[in-house]
């Protein structure tokens, strides 16, 4: 099993910029790892991913430029750095983590889930 609590959500102005944490445990460090949004009344949507190692990324075409993901596994933790937020960007923000080594954008084909923490950008 695997835990994943996110941190680092809140309300920001347009413009600006947060640093969202995932914390892991329950078991080696060693998956692909990727952050999703959801919106009000809209579907779960892609945002970034990591490979185990950090040596692979790869971004929703939304948040390509301002957003980045990075990882540290001495510390079982994964971040979104989010800047340039623009108000489209308001949603909760949900870690993941995929077992299998996918490079998949497919919420379905991801494992475990943390509780998602949300993101509110003003205009």
């Amino acid at each position: 099993q695997v835990q994943l609590v996110e941190s680092g959500g809140g309300l920001v102005q347009a413009g600006g910029s947060l640093r969202l944490s995932c914390a892991a445990s329950g078991r080696t460090f060693t998956d692909t790892m990727g952050w999703f949004r959801q919106a009000p009344r809209k579907e779960r949507e892609f945002v970034a991913a990591i490979s185990w190692n950090g040596g692979s990324t790869y971004y929703a075409d939304s948040v390509k430029g301002r957003f980045t993901i990075s990882r540290d596994n001495a510390k079982n933790t994964v971040f979104l750095q989010m800047g340039s937020l623009k108000p489209e960007d308001t949603a909760a923000y949900y870690c993941a983590a995929e077992t299998s080594g996918l490079r998949t954008t497919n919420s379905r084909d991801w494992d475990y889930w943390g509780q998602g923490t949300r993101v509110t950008v003003s205009s």
